[in-house]
């Protein structure tokens, strides 16, 4: 009986960032982790000049509109920061889970969201293309005081069980 051939892959290392022994993507990890109103002026130390973000409320390009979404968080929230847990790279490509915690300013009330972005870098160690992923509805909406109920009520009408 013949075994399916398995096909060859790049080595891929899923670590946690303590051990993540990559340094292009532990200086990313170091800056996103200490990420500061003071420290958006380094972004073109992370970034290419005409790098792609996208979440699920932003798409741009570009060093200054990324800039802008940044500096728009600190504006909005209250403490916001990022805590890396694990990583994933495979040749010039890494992906992080992470965790945003922040404080609403308008009731103090602290939210986590859990997520991850793929980071695609270029031969710098500079970041090209930034896509975060995490469910707004699950992770934001549905902690909100007033949607929050909504959100809840319309996961219970949808759900099987």
């Amino acid at each position: 009986m013949n075994q399916p051939s398995t096909p060859t892959r790049t080595p891929t290392t899923a670590v946690t960032p303590a051990r993540c022994s990559d340094a292009r993507v532990i200086r990313i990890i170091d800056w996103f982790e200490s990420l500061t109103p003071d420290t958006l002026d380094q972004l073109p130390s992370v970034y290419v000049e005409q790098a792609r973000f996208k979440d699920p409320f932003n798409a741009v390009q570009g060093v200054p509109a990324i800039q802008a979404i940044f500096s728009h968080m600190f504006t909005a929230l209250e403490q916001p920061r990022f805590v890396i847990h694990d990583v994933i790279v495979q040749g010039d490509q890494c992906f992080l889970t992470w965790d945003f915690h922040f404080q609403l300013k308008q009731r103090g009330t602290a939210i986590t969201i859990h997520g991850g972005s793929h980071l695609k870098l270029d031969a710098n160690g500079h970041i090209t293309l930034h896509r975060d992923y995490w469910d707004a509805a699950e992770e934001l909406y549905a902690k909100l005081p007033l949607i929050g109920a909504l959100m809840r009520w319309l996961r219970r009408q949808a759900s099987a069980g």
